[in-house]
């Protein structure tokens, strides 16, 4: 089962205007799991969303190819965290040259949603 943490970044007024999202993924990304990632990617009124992978455990062709249908679609993805055998299938698959890849990052004052899937 994968399960999605959805957060918002508030501006300094505590509105929800800026458009930075951030997925905190725990589970795995495969075949029918993907959907929940891209139905919780897409109703957000953002374009830039960060995929926190932290608690992620695999990942399948089928996840891989719901990231980049994501990119395709004008999101932006900036993935956090992945571990060592996913940063390393994105090297071996060039995949590292779409994404935006980085470490833990500090996102000030997060209002969270959970979404199971």
């Amino acid at each position: 089962m994968l399960t999605v943490s959805v957060q918002h970044s508030n501006d300094n007024d505590g509105n929800n205007k800026d458009d930075k999202v951030v997925l905190l993924c725990q589970g795995r990304i495969v075949h029918g799991d993907e959907t929940a990632i891209l139905c919780a990617a897409v109703h957000q009124q953002g374009r830039d969303v960060t995929l926190d992978l932290t608690g992620v455990e695999a990942i399948d062709a089928a996840g891989i190819g719901s990231l980049i249908a994501l990119q395709a679609s004008g999101i932006y993805l900036k993935l956090q965290n992945p571990s060592a055998p996913l940063r390393e299938l994105l090297r071996v698959t060039q995949l590292d040259s779409i994404f935006e890849i980085c470490e833990t990052q500090d996102v000030d004052e997060m209002e969270g949603i959970t979404v199971r899937a």
